[in-house]
């Protein structure tokens, strides 16, 4: 069990779409501080505890393969990738194992997110009784990612297509949503373009 939580938890990586706002490069395989953006990210999901790593390819899952290697992760790739995010998010659900009783899923473009991130979301889940979505927030309530899903609501993300993300759920959650305020935003920062690369890379 995690030593961070006393609940049992997954996360799923999304890690399918072709990033065609970055150009000809994958930006997931981009490097920061020395290693691709997906490794950094899923070694800070491994290091905040999390006991089950589910990573979602499409375009190039030999590349992820690769870049990988050395983390304990399940790669599983979505053929159905291009029809966007909600058929990643529904592909990584369903290969989660039956153990998780709460999932993070979690953009590959966020080479900010630190360890304990997933720690603090882990602890307000396990306070919940791992009954509520766990949502991080900015301070001025504004949503940001990764959100932490109770495994009740598995069903509902494993029926998502298309473009539709998680989004269209927790819209409808009402008093089963607990929002988790974080005053760095810098650690939610996604990168979409290059010149968002050059910036993070400039200040990293």
């Amino acid at each position: 069990m995690s030593a961070t939580s006393e609940r049992r938890l997954g996360a799923v990586l999304l890690a399918g779409g072709a990033s065609r706002r970055f150009g000809a490069d994958n930006k997931l395989l981009a490097e920061v501080g020395g290693q691709p953006i997906v490794a950094r990210v899923a070694r800070e999901i491994v290091a905040g505890g999390v006991d089950e790593l589910v990573v979602v390819t499409g375009a190039e899952h030999d590349a992820y393969v690769s870049a990988l290697s050395d983390l304990p992760v399940r790669l599983v790739a979505n053929d159905r990738w291009s029809d966007g995010i909600g058929s990643s998010i529904a592909a990584g659900v369903r290969a989660l194992s039956a153990t998780p009783e709460g999932a993070f899923v979690v953009p590959g473009d966020l080479p900010n997110l630190e360890a304990g991130v997933f720690r603090r979301l882990s602890a307000s889940f396990a306070a919940a009784d791992g009954r509520c979505v766990i949502v991080p927030v900015t301070a001025q309530g504004a949503q940001r990612n990764p959100v932490l899903w109770p495994r009740s609501l598995f069903p509902g993300l494993a029926a998502l297509t298309g473009a539709r993300g998680g989004k269209v759920l927790l819209d409808t959650l009402g008093d089963r949503r607990i929002d988790v305020a974080f005053d760095n935003e810098r650690l939610f920062a996604d990168i979409d373009t290059p010149e968002e690369y050059t910036r993070l890379i400039a200040g990293d």
